[in-house]
Protein backbone atom coordinates (compact mmCIF):
# COMPACT_ATOMS: atom_id res chain seq x y z
CA UNK A 1 0.00 0.00 0.00
CA UNK A 2 1.53 3.43 -1.02
CA UNK A 3 -0.33 6.26 0.40
CA UNK A 4 -0.60 9.44 -1.96
CA UNK A 5 -2.79 11.68 -1.06
CA UNK A 6 -5.11 9.17 0.32
CA UNK A 7 -8.49 9.98 2.00
CA UNK A 8 -9.45 6.87 3.83
CA UNK A 9 -13.03 6.02 5.51
CA UNK A 10 -12.22 3.87 8.61
CA UNK A 11 -14.17 0.17 7.95
CA UNK A 12 -13.85 1.08 4.11
CA UNK A 13 -12.20 -1.26 1.44
CA UNK A 14 -10.12 0.46 -1.20
CA UNK A 15 -7.10 0.41 -3.66
CA UNK A 16 -5.39 3.42 -3.85
CA UNK A 17 -2.65 2.44 -1.20
CA UNK A 18 -0.12 0.91 -3.95
CA UNK A 19 -0.18 4.24 -5.41
CA UNK A 20 0.04 7.15 -2.58
CA UNK A 21 4.30 -3.77 -1.22
CA UNK A 22 11.04 -22.10 7.35
CA UNK A 23 8.61 -24.84 6.11
CA UNK A 24 7.88 -27.50 8.72
CA UNK A 25 8.89 -30.02 6.27
CA UNK A 26 9.65 -33.33 9.30
CA UNK A 27 -3.81 -5.25 -21.05
CA UNK A 28 -3.44 -9.42 -20.25
CA UNK A 29 -0.23 -9.37 -19.00
CA UNK A 30 -0.05 -13.13 -18.20
CA UNK A 31 3.20 -14.60 -17.25
CA UNK A 32 4.75 -16.39 -19.88
CA UNK A 33 5.87 -19.86 -18.04
CA UNK A 34 8.35 -20.91 -20.92
CA UNK A 35 10.27 -17.82 -20.07
CA UNK A 36 13.01 -17.62 -17.95
CA UNK A 37 12.11 -15.88 -14.76
CA UNK A 38 15.29 -17.24 -12.46
CA UNK A 39 16.86 -14.20 -10.75
CA UNK A 40 20.80 -14.45 -10.42
CA UNK A 41 21.28 -15.55 -6.47
CA UNK A 42 24.80 -13.89 -6.70
CA UNK A 43 22.80 -10.43 -6.40
CA UNK A 44 22.98 -9.78 -3.09
CA UNK A 45 19.24 -9.28 -2.82
CA UNK A 46 17.79 -10.91 0.48
CA UNK A 47 14.26 -9.91 -0.20
CA UNK A 48 12.16 -11.06 -3.35
CA UNK A 49 14.84 -13.24 -5.02
CA UNK A 50 13.30 -16.80 -6.30
CA UNK A 51 15.54 -19.26 -3.51
CA UNK A 52 17.39 -21.69 -3.87
CA UNK A 53 16.48 -24.98 -2.65
CA UNK A 54 12.91 -25.85 -1.08
CA UNK A 55 11.67 -22.77 1.36
CA UNK A 56 8.38 -21.39 2.46
CA UNK A 57 7.59 -18.71 -0.44
CA UNK A 58 6.70 -18.48 -3.80
CA UNK A 59 8.86 -20.28 -6.43
CA UNK A 60 7.13 -19.64 -9.75
CA UNK A 61 4.60 -17.24 -10.94
CA UNK A 62 2.15 -19.63 -13.00
CA UNK A 63 0.09 -16.68 -14.16
CA UNK A 64 -0.97 -13.44 -13.42
CA UNK A 65 -4.30 -11.20 -15.38
CA UNK A 66 -4.46 -7.94 -14.03
CA UNK A 67 -7.78 -6.19 -14.34
CA UNK A 68 -8.63 -3.07 -15.00
CA UNK A 69 -6.82 -0.13 -12.47
CA UNK A 70 -3.83 -2.65 -12.43
CA UNK A 71 -0.38 -2.15 -12.99
CA UNK A 72 1.82 -1.08 -9.78
CA UNK A 73 4.31 -3.79 -9.53
CA UNK A 74 3.84 -5.13 -12.87
CA UNK A 75 7.48 -4.04 -14.05
CA UNK A 76 8.86 -5.98 -10.87
CA UNK A 77 7.08 -9.30 -11.73
CA UNK A 78 7.88 -12.14 -10.99
CA UNK A 79 10.60 -11.50 -7.94
CA UNK A 80 7.98 -8.78 -6.15
CA UNK A 81 6.28 -11.75 -5.07
CA UNK A 82 8.80 -13.82 -4.16
CA UNK A 83 10.42 -14.40 -0.72
CA UNK A 84 8.75 -13.18 2.75
CA UNK A 85 6.66 -10.21 2.73
CA UNK A 86 8.60 -7.01 3.28
CA UNK A 87 6.11 -4.78 5.70
CA UNK A 88 7.67 -2.25 8.15
CA UNK A 89 6.73 -4.04 11.36
CA UNK A 90 4.45 -3.02 14.00
CA UNK A 91 1.42 -3.73 11.82
CA UNK A 92 2.57 -1.36 8.74
CA UNK A 93 2.09 -1.58 5.23
CA UNK A 94 4.45 -2.45 3.05
CA UNK A 95 4.76 -0.98 -0.64
CA UNK A 96 6.48 -3.69 -1.91
CA UNK A 97 3.17 -5.36 -3.88
CA UNK A 98 1.82 -6.33 -6.88
CA UNK A 99 -1.68 -4.91 -7.38
CA UNK A 100 -4.24 -7.04 -9.03
CA UNK A 101 -6.97 -4.35 -10.36
CA UNK A 102 -10.32 -5.03 -10.55
CA UNK A 103 -11.31 -8.63 -10.15
CA UNK A 104 -7.37 -9.76 -11.49
CA UNK A 105 -5.75 -13.02 -10.07
CA UNK A 106 -2.65 -14.56 -10.09
CA UNK A 107 -2.06 -18.43 -9.89
CA UNK A 108 1.55 -19.27 -7.83
CA UNK A 109 3.49 -22.49 -6.95
CA UNK A 110 6.07 -23.13 -4.29
CA UNK A 111 9.10 -25.75 -4.61
CA UNK A 112 6.94 -27.91 -1.88
CA UNK A 113 3.86 -29.01 -1.19
CA UNK A 114 1.02 -27.87 1.11
CA UNK A 115 -0.41 -30.21 3.17
CA UNK A 116 -2.75 -30.20 5.90
CA UNK A 117 -1.42 -29.99 9.39
CA UNK A 118 -2.20 -28.67 12.76
CA UNK A 119 -3.65 -24.97 12.35
CA UNK A 120 -3.52 -23.18 9.17
CA UNK A 121 -1.45 -24.25 6.43
CA UNK A 122 -0.84 -21.20 4.41
CA UNK A 123 -0.85 -17.62 5.03
CA UNK A 124 -1.36 -15.12 2.15
CA UNK A 125 0.03 -11.24 2.95
CA UNK A 126 -1.81 -8.06 1.93
CA UNK A 127 -0.44 -4.73 2.94
CA UNK A 128 -3.89 -3.83 5.05
CA UNK A 129 -4.29 -1.00 7.81
CA UNK A 130 -6.45 -0.92 10.45
CA UNK A 131 -9.64 0.80 8.82
CA UNK A 132 -8.57 0.28 5.37
CA UNK A 133 -8.97 -3.22 3.66
CA UNK A 134 -8.61 -4.87 0.10
CA UNK A 135 -10.16 -7.90 -0.26
CA UNK A 136 -9.66 -11.33 -2.18
CA UNK A 137 -10.78 -14.70 -2.66
CA UNK A 138 -8.20 -17.43 -2.02
CA UNK A 139 -8.10 -21.05 -4.03
CA UNK A 140 -6.16 -24.06 -4.13
CA UNK A 141 -5.66 -26.73 -6.67
CA UNK A 142 -3.53 -29.76 -6.26
CA UNK A 143 -3.15 -29.95 -10.40
CA UNK A 144 -4.01 -26.75 -11.30
CA UNK A 145 -7.21 -27.43 -13.21
CA UNK A 146 -9.27 -28.21 -10.13
CA UNK A 147 -10.04 -25.20 -8.12
CA UNK A 148 -11.12 -25.44 -4.63
CA UNK A 149 -12.00 -21.96 -3.22
CA UNK A 150 -12.34 -20.38 0.72
CA UNK A 151 -15.45 -19.19 1.09
CA UNK A 152 -15.16 -15.01 1.64
CA UNK A 153 -17.25 -12.32 1.96
CA UNK A 154 -15.96 -8.70 0.54
CA UNK A 155 -19.57 -7.02 1.85
CA UNK A 156 -19.54 -8.13 5.63
CA UNK A 157 -18.12 -4.78 6.88
CA UNK A 158 -19.25 -5.39 10.05
CA UNK A 159 -17.78 -8.80 10.32
CA UNK A 160 -14.17 -7.33 9.01
CA UNK A 161 -14.97 -9.80 5.87
CA UNK A 162 -14.81 -13.01 6.97
CA UNK A 163 -12.88 -15.08 4.99
CA UNK A 164 -11.36 -12.86 2.78
CA UNK A 165 -7.47 -12.02 2.43
CA UNK A 166 -6.38 -8.58 2.43
CA UNK A 167 -7.36 -8.19 6.32
CA UNK A 168 -4.84 -9.34 8.72
CA UNK A 169 -2.22 -6.51 9.25
CA UNK A 170 1.11 -8.11 8.59
CA UNK A 171 4.21 -7.86 11.35
CA UNK A 172 6.45 -10.26 9.50
CA UNK A 173 9.52 -8.73 7.38
CA UNK A 174 12.61 -10.12 6.02
CA UNK A 175 14.81 -8.14 8.35
CA UNK A 176 12.65 -8.29 11.96
CA UNK A 177 13.49 -11.58 12.77
CA UNK A 178 9.40 -12.24 12.72
CA UNK A 179 8.90 -15.63 11.45
CA UNK A 180 6.73 -15.42 8.66
CA UNK A 181 5.51 -19.15 8.53
CA UNK A 182 4.57 -18.71 12.43
CA UNK A 183 0.91 -17.70 12.10
CA UNK A 184 1.09 -16.45 15.80
CA UNK A 185 3.27 -13.88 15.13
CA UNK A 186 3.84 -13.36 11.40
CA UNK A 187 0.32 -11.38 10.64
CA UNK A 188 -1.72 -11.95 6.90
CA UNK A 189 -4.51 -14.04 6.65
CA UNK A 190 -4.80 -17.77 7.48
CA UNK A 191 -6.24 -20.75 5.56
CA UNK A 192 -6.88 -24.01 6.54
CA UNK A 193 -7.11 -26.71 3.85
CA UNK A 194 -8.99 -28.90 6.35
CA UNK A 195 -11.36 -26.25 5.87
CA UNK A 196 -11.99 -27.58 2.25
CA UNK A 197 -11.99 -30.99 3.30
CA UNK A 198 -8.41 -30.85 1.71
CA UNK A 199 -4.79 -32.58 2.67
CA UNK A 200 -2.54 -31.18 -0.18
CA UNK A 201 -2.38 -28.60 -2.68
CA UNK A 202 0.14 -27.48 -4.74
CA UNK A 203 -1.05 -24.23 -6.27
CA UNK A 204 -2.54 -21.56 -4.85
CA UNK A 205 -4.82 -18.99 -6.72
CA UNK A 206 -5.77 -15.23 -5.33
CA UNK A 207 -8.33 -13.18 -6.75
CA UNK A 208 -9.49 -9.66 -6.64
CA UNK A 209 -12.99 -9.74 -4.62
CA UNK A 210 -14.16 -6.69 -7.23
CA UNK A 211 -15.83 -5.41 -3.79
CA UNK A 212 -13.12 -2.55 -3.56
CA UNK A 213 -12.14 0.70 -4.49
CA UNK A 214 -10.68 0.86 -7.86
CA UNK A 215 -8.66 3.91 -9.46
CA UNK A 216 -5.20 4.82 -11.03
CA UNK A 217 -2.58 1.90 -11.50
CA UNK A 218 -3.44 0.88 -7.81
CA UNK A 219 -6.86 -0.69 -7.18
CA UNK A 220 -7.95 -3.48 -5.36
CA UNK A 221 -6.16 -6.89 -3.67
CA UNK A 222 -2.50 -5.55 -2.96
CA UNK A 223 -0.17 -8.98 -2.75
CA UNK A 224 3.16 -8.86 -0.86
CA UNK A 225 3.67 -12.17 -0.29
CA UNK A 226 2.76 -16.11 0.86
CA UNK A 227 3.89 -18.62 3.16
CA UNK A 228 3.55 -22.11 3.23
CA UNK A 229 3.07 -23.09 7.12
CA UNK A 230 2.47 -27.10 6.49
CA UNK A 231 4.64 -28.27 3.61
CA UNK A 232 6.22 -31.47 2.54
CA UNK A 233 8.83 -32.30 -0.09
CA UNK A 234 7.91 -32.30 -3.66
CA UNK A 235 8.10 -35.74 -4.48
Amino acid sequence: MILLLLACTSGGSSSDKADSGSVDTAADTSVDTDTDTSVDTDSGDSGDTAPVGPDAFVDDVVSYTPGDFAGFGQDRLPEIVYGPPDAPGGGGASTDVLTLGQEGEIVVTFDVAIVDGEGPDLLVFENPFTGWYETGYVAVSEDGEAWHEWPCDPTDVAGLYPGCAGVALVYASADNGVDPTDPAAAGGDAFDLADLGLTRARYVRVRDSGANTYAGTSGGFDLDAMAVVNGEPLE
